[in-house]
């Protein structure tokens, strides 16, 4: 689909920028096709891809959607108490001792939020945190889901410590031996797959990334199927979470897991334009005001510079999209009071005209934005809060 500033300069012509947006369309149109490629297989929406409510809300209202997948646990009792959803795990464990004792004083919490835990000193903590004798705390253990083709060769993002089967058995055995704690998931996040455009570089490279996920994949499908396996002798798991955007293929195709974790997808920030199985509509931009013309070559806007967490480089900065032929200048690049572009475009840019700039994570946007304006054509139905305009920062 072809899309041009105009309606999205119409639609917010009466918002002065720095703004940004959400196109429905775009939106309601990726999140047909995750549930399309995970056919069938329910779609837990990770909150930290999203950070705003009522597009969480929003993805929750359609068939195939079940469940938050939060990255805070002060983010997963605040959704809790609200009533967003009654089925929220948190992806990372948690040292929030105000949290945890949040938690376990709301009945209405603690039936809706599973922890994340990957060893017994995690579960120390809870009890350092709430005393012991507490009420029972709903847990899941999590997999490391990276690949390790060779000793000392680590590929992935380095999370859990338990790795082997074996591991996950005996932790497994650890939790369910313990007071005021229930074993009711497993969860393992593959990010060299998930995470990894296959299709963002050259050929060369972008057939060794093919390659090496293949295999990831492979040896993946068998480690996860032994160590779900084991931990069902121990315990009546509930669900076993998996995936991610960028491997939905492949992580429904394993029995074992029940259920996928999937945000990014929703919004396609430009780290996801690199991926040849699906190739989703950006759905969150950001304006930003021409407010000085130093050269006939040169416009520079106010402000801009969003800069993605992660390896520092190109890749995490925000991207000029609209209108049409703008690259950020190599020297400056995306500044915190200003941010100049080049190109052809930038000659016919005026004072006070906008520029439509992508984000290159999809939930850091509303770090930056108290409100997100939900656009459909060119049209503002109606403006919703992000997590910082609903005065909530959960780091």
């Amino acid at each position: 689909m072809t899309t041009t500033a105009h309606g999205y300069d119409l639609a917010t012509k009466d918002l002065d920028p720095p703004l940004a947006i959400v196109d429905l369309d775009a939106f309601d149109a990726n999140a047909g096709d995750l549930l399309r490629r995970a056919a069938g297989k329910p779609i837990r929406v990770v909150s930290k891809s999203v950070r705003c409510r009522a597009l969480l809300e929003r993805a929750l209202a359609r068939d195939g959607f079940e469940g938050l997948m939060c990255y805070s646990l002060a983010e997963a009792v605040w959704h809790a108490e609200l009533g967003t959803t009654d089925d929220i795990v948190v992806a990372y464990p948690t040292a929030d001792h105000q949290a945890l004792r949040r938690l376990a004083s709301s009945d209405r919490a603690r039936a809706a939020v599973t922890i994340m835990v990957d060893s017994a000193e995690h579960l120390d903590l809870v009890d350092a945190a709430l005393g012991y004798g507490h009420p029972e705390i709903r847990v899941c253990l999590e997999l490391d889901a990276s690949w390790r083709p060779l000793p000392g060769v680590h590929v992935g993002t380095r999370r859990s410590p338990v790795f082997k089967p074996g591991q996950a058995a005996e932790t497994a055995r650890k939790i369910v031996a313990r007071p005021g704690f229930a074993l009711v998931g497993m969860m393992a996040y593959e990010g060299q797959i998930a995470g990894l455009g296959d299709a963002a570089g050259k050929g060369l490279q972008n057939r060794m990334i093919r390659w090496m996920q293949r295999r990831s994949a492979a040896e993946l499908t068998r480690r996860r199927g032994a160590a779900v396996r084991a931990v069902r002798e121990v315990a009546d798991l509930e669900f076993v979470n998996g995936g991610g955007t960028g491997s939905i293929e492949t992580t429904r195709a394993e029995d074992v897991v029940t259920e996928i974790a999937a945000g990014s997808g929703l919004l396609a920030p430009t780290l996801f334009d690199g991926y040849s199985r699906f190739h989703p509509r950006p759905a969150a931009l950001f304006a930003l005001p021409v407010v000085r013309r130093p050269a006939k070559n040169v416009a520079t806007l106010f402000s801009g510079g969003y800069v993605a967490s992660g390896p520092t480089g190109r890749s995490r900065e925000p991207s000029p999209y609209l209108p049409e032929g703008l690259q950020l200048l190599g020297f400056e690049g995306a500044g915190e009071v200003q941010t100049p572009v080049t190109g052809a475009a930038a000659r016919t840019l005026r004072l006070g005209d906008r520029v439509w700039l992508r984000h290159a994570k999809a939930g850091e946007l509303a770090e930056r934005f108290l409100a997100y304006h939900l656009v459909r054509g060119s049209e503002v139905e109606r403006t919703v809060p992000t997590y910082r305009g609903e005065g909530q920062n959960f780091g």
